[in-house]
């Protein structure tokens, strides 16, 4: 559904009120909504109550109830931890050192490990050289196998005895 101001783009907003016993509604789009002062109501709410609670009971409390100013923050990119755990990615490369105690249990949860164990790392690339190696020994001796048959159906008999006596050592090298 359009949007009935502009006309243009997607409504995502819907706006109902009653004033004087008269009905109105309108789908706006969220830059029209925003023009004409309809705002996430909850988010504002929810800011302004806590700023309310905490300079009603703080003074009671003598500090107990923190500032959301004293928020740890990264110094380079000043995400908090709330809003990696609300957004679900870092503000920077900083960020996994300031939160590192608050989401290693996390990633830890998630991924059974906190070390990387893909296809970059040492034992990975160990493993991959290994099987190459193998891959090769293996193709190399088909190889020679072939040149063997061919070498018997040209019937050239010196020649097969030299290939076979290679073929016999690798093959002891691989046990």
């Amino acid at each position: 559904m359009k949007c009935q101001k502009c006309k243009k783009n997607n409504a995502d907003t819907h706006v109902k009120r009653v004033i004087n016993g008269e009905f109105e509604e309108y789908h706006l789009c969220s830059e029209c909504a925003k023009e004409m002062g309809y705002t996430n109501v909850f988010s504002n709410f929810a800011e302004s109550f806590s700023d309310d609670f905490n300079s009603l009971f703080g003074s009671f409390f003598e500090n107990a109830l923190p500032a959301r100013t004293q928020a740890t923050r990264c110094e380079t990119c000043g995400t908090t931890y709330n809003d990696i755990a609300r957004t679900g990615m870092m503000g920077c490369a900083d960020c996994y050192n300031i939160f590192s105690d608050k989401i290693l249990p996390t990633i830890r949860r998630v991924h059974g490990n906190t070390t990387h164990c893909g296809k970059n790392s040492p034992s990975y690339k160990a493993e991959k050289t290994e099987e190459k190696s193998v891959e090769n020994k293996t193709s190399e001796l088909d190889d020679l196998k072939a040149e063997l048959e061919n070498a018997i159906k040209n019937q050239e008999f010196e020649k097969a005895a030299v290939l076979r006596d290679r073929i016999k050592e690798k093959e002891d090298n691989n046990e």
